[in-house]
């Protein structure tokens, strides 16, 4: 008898039941969490005097953050890097040809009470009106309680990693319906340009565990078939527009950047950031109206049954965002990204002569691709919510805008893999050799 071959099919077994549990954390998580948030959206619309409120809610979650968070203030970043295995996400390059490895330094754990953190500033930020997201927050419930669930169990350094991973894509394709996509995302968004393949079994299970989960309490994610017939001339638009979707991930990442640093250097008090964060919002709130706080999902909506947005609307969904975030108010990037793509392929639509309903699907996902540096599983996100037909659509724009958006994405704990730049004679990046489970 092949005693190690026994050892390796137990230990699959142990990790695909795991990754179970998992799923199903994943999957209860996103269902609680963006069941609370439909309750906090409908009462802020119920009593629009709930956004004056805005600065004191987010001095009290800037304050909290700051005396009781911790590693928590890193967010999703924490839940890649303890993915990824290893802290030291920055590698130098001698020479320009030749990478340093640097020593590998194990990351903090991804903290417990993470988890009841961000549900609850979530759900605040969401209350009061801040252009934040929910499926990053999803993301970080689900690592904290899997993180929570392997301390007991004594496992391995690469378990913990692999249950990571799967942490991720339950918590992903439960949120969205997407299965495959969640999968995806979890190998991809763990180092640029490089799949982990490795983790691809515990990533399927817990996804679709998750997607199953939520399915069965009764949220599910709704299916538009989109139609395209697809030439050369139509495919060259789609070139036309990834380029664009790519530069809008490049503007929301350094206007992001930006107001960090700007708010770093004139708020020295840590916990006022979020409250500066609250003005700055309502202050654009009087300005240009309502449409662009909380999650703004109806510009979606509308960009998805064919209305054409408003060429301003990507962009002040853009800079609400980016001050909420910058500023430190506790969210995701990904719903408002995705708004960001949205209403982007609608805008474009016009000048490119182009079906206004199939560029914002198509635009919606390559955004956030772009953006995050996970351009397959955005496309396969595309398909899974739009149809086969969007297959080839989905990867043009996807794939052009990953090309076109910059090295460094919106997550601090993603490695450096692959280069970007196809003029590197090695086509790497400056990172370290991957390591495998």
């Amino acid at each position: 008898m092949d005693f190690d071959a026994v050892k390796r099919f137990a230990h699959l077994l142990s990790i695909v039941l795991l990754s179970i549990v998992v799923g199903a954390i994943g999957g209860l998580g996103s269902w609680a969490l963006f069941e609370a948030l439909d309750q906090a959206t409908t009462t802020r619309l119920d009593h629009e005097w709930l956004v004056w409120l805005l600065p004191i809610a987010a001095g009290i979650l800037g304050f909290a953050y700051w005396k009781f968070g911790g590693s928590a203030n890193r967010g999703t970043s924490i839940v890649i890097a303890n993915a990824n295995g290893d802290a030291n996400i920055d590698a130098d390059v001698s020479g320009g040809t030749v990478p340093v490895k640097p020593e590998p330094v194990k990351p903090e754990p991804v903290p417990a009470r993470m988890a009841p953190m961000i549900f609850g500033a979530t759900y605040i930020a969401q209350l009061t009106g801040a252009s934040v997201g929910r499926e990053g927050a999803a993301l970080q419930i689900s690592g904290s309680l899997t993180s929570l669930l392997a301390r007991p169990l004594r496992l391995s350094d690469g378990d913990r990693r692999l249950l990571m991973t799967a942490a991720m894509a339950g918590a992903f394709g439960g949120a969205f319906g997407v299965p495959l996509a969640g999968a995806l995302f979890a190998l991809e968004v763990q180092r640029t340009g490089r799949p982990r393949y490795e983790g691809i079994v515990p990533a399927l299970v817990a996804s679709v565990t998750a997607d199953f989960v939520v399915e069965g309490l009764g949220r599910s994610t709704p299916i538009t078939d989109l139609m395209i017939d697809l030439d050369w001339w139509m495919a060259t638009r789609l070139v036309a527009l990834g380029i664009v979707a790519g530069l809008a991930a490049r503007l929301f990442i350094m206007v992001l950047g930006a107001v960090r640093t700007i708010t770093a250097r004139a708020v020295t008090m840590v916990p006022l950031r979020p409250v500066v964060g609250g003005l700055a919002t309502l202050a654009l709130m009087l300005l240009v109206g309502r449409d662009y706080l909380g999650l703004s999902l109806p510009l979606v909506d509308h960009a998805l049954a064919g209305d054409l947005a408003d060429w301003w609307d990507p962009l002040l969904k853009i800079l609400f965002t980016a001050v909420a975030l910058g500023c430190g108010i506790p969210g995701g990037e990904v719903t408002p990204l995705f708004v960001v793509g949205a209403t982007l392929g609608s805008v474009m639509s016009a000048p490119l002569g182009l079906p206004p309903a199939i560029t914002a699907a198509v635009c919606l996902g390559a955004v956030f691709g772009a953006a995050s540096n996970t351009p397959i599983a955005c496309a396969i996100l595309v398909i899974e919510l739009f149809g086969a037909h969007m297959a080839i659509p989905a990867a043009i724009v996807g794939v052009v805008a990953y090309a076109v958006s910059p090295s460094e994405g919106i997550y601090s704990g993603q490695r450096p893999g692959s280069a970007k730049d196809l003029r590197d004679p090695n086509h790497r990046a400056n990172a370290a050799p991957p390591r495998h489970a």
